[in-house]
């Protein structure tokens, strides 16, 4: 019998290779006697992709595909949640979270395509994203079976997974004592695990980075970038017009050379327990600084204050794994009109993880000489202010006195 009372011929299983996935692709086989069609989309983790083919082959998977998803990612993920402005707790970039609808997308799509019975993760059960996943696959094939090994199998560890790989002859790069838990993509690279589940420990960055240095060992000579912007979408690096992946890339590398985008944070999972990680995003922490920068030289006051508003929001949306939602598609329409006028450029200093501004332009510049010079000028009235100042005021005054009067009152019996 199944793991979970059924039968299946065909199950696409979303394949990176690593530990969990290559033994999920032998337990398929294992308990449903099925083809396994394995997917891995290429969202620009790299060397992560070689030898992939051969090895999911080896390990039992009919077929792989490799879909080159990196540009898509960037200009229908990355850049909306950039441009909305949206960091989860005020602080995590959401590397992990963004890509994983994606990639549940394009694997329903071949899924459908191959006929299959079922789609198969390899997210834990304590993990946010089963989430991510599921719901995806939910609103493209409402009526696609969905198999979470880790939620119905007897391996209940690490250890206990190597152990599996290992006696079913499945190699691995993995070492049982040695790897922090990795996610990467062209935006981030996440590590999770071994001494940073304790939060008292400090993390040994020299061990752990690998898109860049620690602050200390950056440059002693500050690095100046220049990065330009249209309705909010990145378009141009130091003066040279490039796509939006091209500069995640080129921030990426000067970015992890001065120190730059190092987080370590712990945050509320979706499913209810903390968790502790360290965020490497060095070019996207730079574009959202630049962001919000050219967005306080051109909103105003009112819709920059909601948008800050609207961002915790469309972050949470994002870390839930509610991408493809009417509530997200809304705040993205509401973040897009407020796009219309972040245009220009915005000059910052890079020095040893630190991000200084250096000069802002923009033809929609909302900022006045005129209007905030503290001289003589002939368009602010200054005896204006004691209207409006008693007007403003007006509630904060009667609450007073009728406080006093309440006083006295009492005082009086």
């Amino acid at each position: 019998m199944s793991a979970n009372g059924k039968q299946y011929k065909k199950v696409v299983l979303a394949y990176s290779g690593g530990l969990d996935t290559s033994i999920i692709l032998a337990w398929l086989k294992e308990t449903y006697g099925c083809e396994v069609i394995a997917v891995s989309a290429d969202v620009g983790q790299g060397q992560e992709l070689d030898g992939l083919e051969e090895k999911a082959l080896k390990t039992g998977a009919s077929k792989l595909y490799i879909e080159d998803l990196k540009d898509e990612f960037v200009n229908n993920y990355i850049v909306p949640t950039l441009k909305a402005g949206a960091k989860y707790e005020n602080a995590y970039l959401l590397g992990t979270s963004f890509a994983r609808p994606i990639i549940a997308k394009r694997i329903v799509e071949i899924a459908l395509a191959e006929g299959a019975d079922a789609i198969a993760h390899g997210c834990t059960g304590k993990g946010n994203d089963q989430v991510r996943f599921e719901l995806t696959i939910k609103h493209f094939a409402p009526q696609m079976d969905i198999i979470a090994p880790w939620r119905v199998w007897n391996i209940r560890s690490r250890d206990e997974a190597i152990d599996y790989a290992e006696a079913h002859n499945i190699p691995l790069q993995t070492k049982r004592e040695e790897s922090y838990s990795k996610d990467r993509n062209l935006w981030h690279l996440s590590h999770e695990g071994l001494d940073l589940e304790d939060p008292a420990n400090e993390p040994n960055y020299d061990k752990i980075l690998e898109l860049g240095v620690t602050p200390e060992k950056a440059p002693d000579t500050p690095t100046y970038v220049t990065i330009g912007f249209e309705k909010g979408v990145p378009v141009s690096l130091n003066g040279k017009t490039m796509t939006a992946t091209e500069i995640i890339y080129a921030l990426n590398k000067i970015g992890g050379e001065n120190g730059v985008g190092i987080l370590d944070m712990v945050e509320n999972r979706l499913v209810g327990m903390k968790s502790r990680g360290v965020y490497e995003t060095p070019g996207g922490t730079i574009l959202y600084h630049a962001h919000e920068e050219l967005e306080r030289l051109c909103l105003d006051r009112d819709t920059l204050h909601f948008k800050q508003q609207v961002a915790l929001k469309f972050a949470e949306l994002v870390y839930y794994g509610q991408w493809f939602t009417p509530l997200r598609e809304a705040l993205s329409a509401f973040v897009d009109e407020t796009q219309k006028t972040v245009t220009g450029e915005v000059k910052l200093k890079l020095y040893k993880g630190n991000i200084i501004n250096a000069g802002a332009t923009s033809p929609y510049s909302l900022y006045s000489d005129a209007f905030a010079s503290f001289g003589r000028d002939e368009v602010y009235n200054h005896g204006d202010a004691t209207g409006f100042i008693n007007l403003f005021g007006l509630p904060v005054k009667i609450k007073a006195l009728l406080d006093a009067e309440r006083k006295n009152h009492e005082q009086s019996k």
